[in-house]
């Protein structure tokens, strides 16, 4: 099929070489625009936008594709289908409309479940056993359009950089067959009763807060690895909890049971596991309380 594809994440680039190796065209590729990033504040191309060079496709990177020219030039490309995988711009409706079988969604939640901008992380912080990827014919409403299929897989103590790694290489395949059994797929609407919102990830969720129960603590250190990284302060210091485990042990919220970082929740305690001081490596917590070690009785903030 002829292809343009619109994404900008690392989600998106298993989805985009897929379609590549299974022989589909794709003549062009639709990413955000570069932004600075890194110590020099240079100009960085999105994962999508590098790996399209990579392969030798043309990369467009609008800032918006309302102005009537954007859609002009998409409508140009007279692709069969258009593919969406993160892509992070609103589509207006003469885009959808484009392609001669519209544009598919690549989306990272069994729908209607978790429609929104942060799918993989609030389904963890909602201890959902299981999650998965959906391919949606998109319509102007938010992850609202007819699912064409689904694959499931269990969340199973993963982070979020775990679930969405693996979630890519799902959605790529899910994606690749959807495409070439697009005749015989029934479009199945969705209910909108069952629908759930995931809102885009605020920095400042990933505060721990030590009255949650130990299980909501541990699923916020999952949800929040690798980015933008649960943490406490302690003596004026931020420091990111990058692992942590259920563990025995009571107190005061916030309190550290042991030297193992053993830390007391509103019901139960977690043990944190690997942490990170800020502008200092990441490290196992023994090597951590080996240097200037958080004390017995002391109380996280």
């Amino acid at each position: 099929m002829r292809i343009v594809f619109m994404g900008t994440p690392d989600f998106a680039v298993p989805t985009l070489e897929a379609l590549v190796h299974a022989a589909h065209e794709v003549v062009c590729v639709y990413t955000q625009p570069p932004r600075k990033a890194g110590r020099g504040k240079k100009l960085q191309p999105t994962p999508v936008h590098a790996a399209a060079e990579r392969l030798g496709i043309e990369v467009r990177h609008p800032a918006s594709l309302k102005p009537q020219e954007e859609k002009d030039a998409f409508a140009a490309l007279e692709a069969d289908v258009g593919v969406v995988a993160a892509y992070g711009l609103i589509l207006p409706q003469a885009v959808l409309d484009a392609p001669k079988h519209g544009c598919l969604n690549v989306h990272a939640s069994i729908l209607p479940r978790w429609r929104g901008a942060a799918p993989i992380q609030r389904a963890i912080l909602a201890g959902d056993s299981g999650t998965g990827v959906t391919i949606m014919q998109m319509e102007a409403g938010l992850d609202t359009g007819p699912m064409l299929a689904t694959v499931r897989t269990p969340i199973a103590g993963k982070t979020a950089g775990e679930l969405t790694d693996e979630l890519a290489q799902k959605g790529a395949q899910l994606m690749v067959g959807t495409l070439r059994d697009l005749a015989i797929h029934i479009p199945v609407e969705q209910d909108d009763a069952d629908a759930t919102h995931a809102p885009k990830i605020d920095k400042a969720e990933a505060r721990i807060d030590w009255s949650q129960d130990a299980a909501q603590v541990e699923r916020q250190v999952r949800a929040f690895t690798p980015w933008p990284g649960a943490f406490f302060e302690h003596e004026g210091e931020r420091v990111k909890v990058l692992a942590a485990e259920l563990a025995d042990g009571s107190g005061a919220p916030g309190t550290v049971l042991d030297e193992a970082l053993t830390v007391a929740c509103a019901n139960g305690a977690v043990r944190l596991t690997r942490v990170q001081r800020a502008g200092k490596p990441a490290m196992d917590t023994a090597d951590f309380q080996r240097g200037r070690a958080i004390a017995q009785g002391a109380v996280l903030s």
